[in-house]
């Protein structure tokens, strides 16, 4: 950690009495079944975060308007913390084709590295990972557990402080792997849900259990799920022993992560969304741009609808190529014709490049071929700066009609710059 160690408040008034809150640059892990409370108590963890004016970094695998709608059953307010650029939701998403791979390891090492590259874009004062479940299906724990410890000491470094959400594991590898991240960070919160209840569960127990610190121990207390309150206590309770089949440390847990998520569903950075998804990381990077003047493009590619006509090319080819052209930092929406990509970070090379790894990646890279098609595609590149307010005006100009002239979108091969 970069500075002196303090704590700060969680959220949750359970570990901000026992604990005083958490470490200022320490890492948590977050354990517990579906419907157990988890998202809700990551949103404390957040919303504890916004209410004292520091950036939160969430990444999800919801969409926007899922975890509004979670905030809001907290009387959490998300949008307005989102238009001040407190709260950066990221959204991933599972690829699709992680484990056909014959060394998918090395793929999740770039999937967690690529959490250092969102974190160093935004230079946040806490991150949530809300879930990481799916992401950490490796074969080789001990590569597993240099990739995590390195991830969470970069973090460290710049004091801030994280929190992990995971399921409980259902099979022996999959306690395995827990036990790697239990054992890498500063204290876990494990919220057992009361099954004796079923579904219509709004509770269970809670154990918070320290790795580095807390000297105050481990805890565990009755919880439950209060709508516009979240996870609360009803009421202190005495200091306890945590149960065998609470997280430890230094010992095999007996927790539970389905099977089914826990190697098949591996998350990773897709860098494809929808118009409104867009428009939110477009709002995100414009606030980023005014606060610190770092700079991105906005490209959009115009196809011909005659191209696909006499079989030059398809929208789904082109969209394609963009997508193998892109770093995944970068963002990219479909509308309609028109592929729209957010270069972030932008430098006067950045749109020169992009052009030519497209070309790259169609159909056929025949010279002849290539001649013909750029005539079928036209580019409108807008940069960034202080005249552009919002993303909603700034889509909407570039999907409407009105933008379609030949003075805004320049045939790909006669595009200069």
């Amino acid at each position: 950690m970069a500075g002196s160690v303090s704590l700060i408040p969680f959220g949750f008034s359970f570990i901000d009495i026992k604990w005083g809150g958490v470490y200022r640059g320490g890492s948590y892990l977050l354990m517990g079944s579906r419907k157990s409370g988890r998202t809700l108590l990551g949103l404390q963890f957040a919303l504890e975060a916004a209410k004292s004016k520091e950036v939160c970094l969430y990444f999800t695998n919801m969409r926007p308007k899922d975890v509004m709608i979670q905030a809001a059953s907290l009387n959490f307010d998300i949008q307005s913390y989102m238009n001040q650029n407190l709260i950066i939701v990221v959204r991933v998403a599972p690829p699709n084709d992680i484990y056909d791979m014959n060394s998918p390891d090395y793929a999740l090492v770039e999937y967690l590295n690529d959490i250092i590259t969102v974190v160093n874009q935004y230079n946040p004062s806490r991150i949530i990972f809300d879930e990481l479940t799916p992401y950490i299906g490796f074969r080789n724990l001990e590569l597993l557990r240099e990739t995590f410890l390195r991830t969470l000491e970069t973090i460290e470094d710049h004091d801030i402080t994280s929190l992990f959400l995971v399921s409980e594991p259902a099979t022996d590898k999959a306690q395995l792997i827990v036990d790697v991240l239990a054992q890498s960070v500063t204290g876990i919160v494990y919220l057992k849900k009361d099954s004796s209840k079923g579904q219509l569960s709004q509770g269970g127990k809670v154990i918070i259990s320290p790795n580095i610190g807390h000297t105050e121990g481990q805890f565990t207390a009755d919880y439950r799920i209060e709508p516009y309150k979240g996870l609360i206590i009803d009421e202190p309770e005495e200091k306890k022993p945590v149960q065998q089949n609470a997280p430890q440390a230094n010992s095999r847990t007996s927790m539970h992560i389905p099977k089914n998520e826990s190697a098949g569903d591996v998350m990773s950075f897709s860098n494809v969304y929808n118009q409104n998804d867009f428009q939110l990381i477009l709002n995100n990077q414009i606030a980023l741009f005014k606060s610190t003047g770092q700079l991105f493009n906005l490209v959009s590619f115009k196809l011909d609808p005659a191209a696909q006509v006499k079989g030059l090319l398809s929208i789904n080819q082109l969209q394609n190529a963009v997508r193998l052209s892109t770093d995944k930092k970068d963002k990219i929406s479909v509308v309609d014709n028109k592929i729209i990509v957010l270069i972030a970070r932008s430098n006067p090379q950045s749109v020169p490049n992009l052009l030519s790894q497209i070309q790259s990646h169609f159909p056929s890279v025949d010279e002849n071929y290539l001649t013909t098609v750029l005539e079928y595609i036209s580019i409108m590149n807008i940069e960034i700066d202080e005249n552009i307010s919002n993303a909603e005006s700034m889509l909407d100009y570039i999907v409407s009609s009105q933008a379609d002239s030949e003075e805004n979108y320049v045939p790909l091969n006669k595009f200069t710059g």
